[in-house]
C-alpha cells in the first residue's frame, strides 16, 4: 500500500493543511505588524550592532 493511501484512510485528514496555512498566515501576519508597528530607534540600534563582538 502506498502511504497515500494510508493518509486518505484517516478520517478528518483535510483539516490538518487548513490548520497549518491558519498557522502559517497568523504568524507571518504578527511578525509583519512587529517590523511595522515596531521601535525604530531599537531596530536601527539593532542594525548597527558590531557583526564581530571583540570590538
Amino acid at each position: 500500500m502506498k502511504f497515500r493511501n494510508y493518509l486518505e484512510a484517516i478520517t478528518d485528514i483535510g483539516i490538518y493543511p487548513l490548520v497549518s496555512l491558519m498557522l502559517f498566515v497568523a504568524f507571518f501576519g504578527l511578525v509583519t505588524l512587529y517590523v511595522i508597528r515596531g521601535n525604530k530607534k531599537h531596530f536601527e540600534k539593532l542594525s548597527n550592532l558590531p557583526i564581530n563582538e571583540k570590538d
